[in-house]
């Protein structure tokens, strides 16, 4: 659970990044999002390799 939390900490810190980029077209402010994306997906993928293994144990 504590990299759950950890994801929604990351989307919610990235939420402002987006919203310069997207609305006031703020390309640095993309950048981050594009980096913020890439820790979340590594993030979601250390997620899926546990439940997986959490789940193929029992």
């Amino acid at each position: 659970m504590e990299k759950f939390s950890k994801i929604k900490a990351l989307v919610a810190s990235v939420e402002a990044d987006a919203e310069k980029f997207y609305n006031a077209g703020n390309a640095a402010a993309g950048t981050r999002v594009r980096k913020g994306m890439q820790d979340l997906k590594n993030l979601a993928q250390e997620i899926r390799a546990e439940v997986t293994e959490k789940k193929n144990t029992k």
